[in-house]
This record gives structure tokens, sequence and C-alpha cells, in this order.
């Protein structure tokens, strides 16, 4: 099936730049237009099949804009090298950090030692944990720290083929790290792509603190409802205990604390960064923080003898391939707003002009909640925020009242293992069937259309 679908995209994408008119000046645009459309086309098509790795499907711009005319070398240096991909950078070597001296551990043990040992408790327990690390560090990197204590929890539970228990812990694991991630900016890589895109394309900064006033509450207004969800399905089992889970109280270890202690400064100062510019005239960027509490960590010494808390050799385990996908993301955004394909596509939402709000938001964000089930929720925000946001400009309505919902709205695919990178994580373990995530996913996905919908008109 993929060589099929290769075979067939490289043919449409040869042929249109072969079909395409550019023999003379006047033809020019429709050609650059045409090629834009060529060089997505086969990038959506190939993020969607995942024909090759996603991350390499990210490098096309780099072999094909330039030669083709569509950016110039700057528009496309410029996009593989955004400020937001040092955000991402700073963020991932602090969560390397966090992930090398078990500081994840700590807190997901603590939650659990407060919320207690009954299955409805522990649930709980695995869901705030994940949330709460998922906010600061990528979905990914989460749901690969939390799966395997979840698969420690399931090596207590009897007869797990018949437990709810099993597969909602193993769900609380994807769903939580998904949910966690629309509270912050950093928390998902949809949320730096919308914000770098508006930024880059309408002058439209989103900073780390305002976009937390509307992702943080919505996070918890998702995870609450995941967890009664849950509660209800469970049925008597939910009363049930598995005391084997209670950990000892572990002690924090000095490098813990010091990792904490950077860790919290980074979260003040991008918190803050506003009231103490205002205030005080201390001017600095977000990605300015992180790379200063990155960069501090490899001059922090350890508590061993002639140690750092971090060490270049570390940084191997960095999702680089997400950074590669972030620029890919920009360039094809980039590249489809400068030959006039964001202008034309956004007409196709021309018939909503005129239609209430909430209409309007109800079918952006089914598209962006189903559509990201069967392609990558970076792709669909490339593609889809540009659209929108053009769309915008020729309504009543705010380009940030239209692509905030639909980026929040990215982060919400329950129903298949290829919807975000948790699922997959948390199907790889072998011990969840697709139709429990699929029937499971379904209701939660129609939940989230109507939970993003009604909180975007209230609170955006």
């Amino acid at each position: 099936m993929k060589k099929m679908i290769t075979a067939l995209g490289l043919f449409i994408f040869v042929a249109i730049l072969f079909l395409t008119p550019n023999n003379n000046p006047e033809d020019e645009n429709t050609a650059l237009f045409w090629y834009a459309v060529a060089v997505a086309g086969l990038m959506v098509l190939f993020w969607l099949f995942e024909v090759v790795p996603i991350y390499v499907t990210a490098l096309f711009p780099l072999i094909l804009a330039v030669p083709l005319g569509i950016l110039e070398p700057s528009d496309l240096t410029a996009a593989y090298g955004h400020r937001y991909i040092y955000l991402f950078l700073g963020g991932f070597i602090l969560s390397l950090a966090l992930e090398k001296w078990d500081v994840h551990k700590q807190i997901a043990e603590g939650i659990i030692r407060i919320v207690g040992t009954s299955k409805a408790r522990i649930l709980l327990g695995f869901l705030l944990s994940t949330g709460l690390l998922s906010m600061w560090i990528s979905n990914t990197a989460t749901a690969l720290m939390m799966l395997p204590m979840a698969m420690a929890v399931l090596s207590k539970v009897e007869k797990k083929g018949k437990s709810k228990f099993s597969v909602f812990l193993l769900l609380s694991v994807a769903y939580g790290a998904s949910i966690g991630g629309m509270a912050t900016l950093v928390g998902s890589p949809p949320n730096i792509l919308m914000a770098g895109i508006l930024q880059d394309n309408f002058g439209i900064t989103v900073d780390f603190f305002a976009w937390m006033k509307v992702g943080l509450p919505l996070s918890l207004i998702m995870l609450t409802i995941v967890y009664f969800f849950f509660y209800f399905l469970m049925g008597k089992e939910r009363n049930e205990n598995l005391h084997e889970v209670k950990e000892e109280k572990k002690k924090w270890t000095k490098n813990q604390i010091r990792v904490i202690i950077i860790f919290s400064m980074v979260v003040l100062l991008w918190s803050f960064r506003m009231p103490l510019t205002k205030y005080f005239g201390v001017h600095y960027t977000d990605e300015g923080v992180a790379i200063l509490g990155a960069i501090i960590l490899f001059f922090f010494p350890g508590e061993e003898k002639e140690s750092k808390l971090l060490e270049w050799k570390d940084t191997r385990n960095l999702p680089w391939g997400i950074l590669i996908l972030f620029g890919g993301g920009m360039a094809l955004a980039k590249m489809l707003e400068a030959n006039g394909v964001i202008s034309e596509l956004s007409l196709v939402f021309e018939s909503y002009q005129n239609s209430p709000l909430y209409i309007l938001l109800a079918v952006l964000v089914v598209i962006a909640i189903f559509g990201t089930e069967i392609m990558s929720n970076m792709a669909l925000v490339s593609v889809f925020v540009p659209v929108v946001a053009a769309f915008a400009l020729k309504t009543d309505f705010t380009i940030i009242q239209l692509c905030l919902p639909i980026t929040l709205a990215a982060s919400c695919a329950f129903m298949l293992p290829v919807g975000t990178p948790p699922n997959a994580i948390v199907f790889s373990s072998g011990q969840l069937k697709i139709n429990q995530m699929a029937r499971t996913g379904f209701v939660l996905n129609v939940i989230g259309v109507l939970i993003v919908v009604v909180f975007s008109l209230l609170f955006i």
C-alpha cells in the first residue's frame, strides 16, 4: 500500500511540475501557486500515510522550495531556525534533567501516596501525574516516562484481561499526556507551531502566560471529565484496593532538589515575563529563559564529585525529530502563504462567513479533532491554522478566536493509535485492543468537541 501511495503521490507531483505553464512572466504567479500546492500535497500525503518517517517528510522544503522558487533561502532558513524551536529545545533539555534524576517518578509517586490505593484513586493519581508532567514536558516524553509505572501497577492486578481498570489506567496515561499538553505553550508541539505561524504571518504574539490563562483551565476541565467518565465505566471495580502499589516515601536527593529549583526558576520567569518587563524594565523572551535554564544545568554541579546535573552525552536522548518537524511545518505554512494558496483555501469557508460563531467553531473543531485522528496534529495545524487565520481576516471574528480552539482541539485525538504519539506509545504496550481505544476515544472526541466549543465561546 505504501509503495502504491508513494508512486501515486510522486506521479501527481511530477505531473503538476511539468504540466503547469511557465513560459512567460504572466504565468509565473500561477506556476508558483501550483508548485506550492504540489509540494504541500506531497508532504500531507506522506504525513498521512507515513510513507517515510514524518520527520523525513518535514525536510522536503529544504530540497524543493528554493529550486522551485516558492521560498527565498532566507525565509526557508528562518523557518528551520525559528525562535520557538529554541523554546522547545530548552524545554526538552529541562525535561532530560527531570528524567535523568527521576524527578518525574518522585512527583508521580507523591501524588499516588496522596490520593490513596483504591483503583479509582490510583486512576486519578495517574491522570493528575501525567497531566501535570505534560504541562512542562512534551506529551511524548511524558507518556514514555509514565507507561512503565502504569505497567508496574498492572502487574499487581489479577485477571488483567477482564479488568476495566487495566484498560482505563493505560488510557489515562495516553489521554492525560495529550490533555496536559494543552495547558502550556511548551506542553505540545502544535501549541508552539500555532504561535509561530501567527507571529510570522500575521504579527500576533502569543506569550507563555497568555496561553496558560486559556489552556490550563480547559486542560483541568478535560482531565476532570475523563476521570469521571472512567470512574462511571469502572462500575464496582472502582472500589477495589491495590495495597501493594503503595510505595515507601523516598527522600529527595540533592540532584533532584537542584533540578527542581532550576526548573521552578524557569517556570516563574515564563509566567511573570510581562509584569517583570512592565515594572522593572527587564526585557527577555520565553525561548531565552528556556535556553538559560538549559545552560545552567550544564554548569550546575551534581552531587558526585566533578559531575554536572547534565552532561552533553545526555542530549543524545533529545527528540531532535520534533524540532525538524516543527521547522518543516513552519516552512510549509510560509510556502502556502507566500504563494497565495492560503488565500484560495480560505474561500472554502466563505459560506460560513455570516454564520453564528458557535456554528463556525463547531465545524472547525470537528475537523480538527477527527482530522488529527488520521494525520499528525503538527501537519494539521501547519496547514489548517494559516487557512483559518486568512479566513478570519475577512470576517468580524478575530484570528485568535478561531485558531486557538483549532490548536487546542488538535490535542484531543483519543480514538486511534496514529492520532497522537501518546496513543501510539500506550498501544505499543500490547495490553490494549484497538476497539477498546476507539470506543472510549470516540465518546471523548465528541465530548471534546462540545467542551472546546463551549469554552471558546465563553472565554476566548
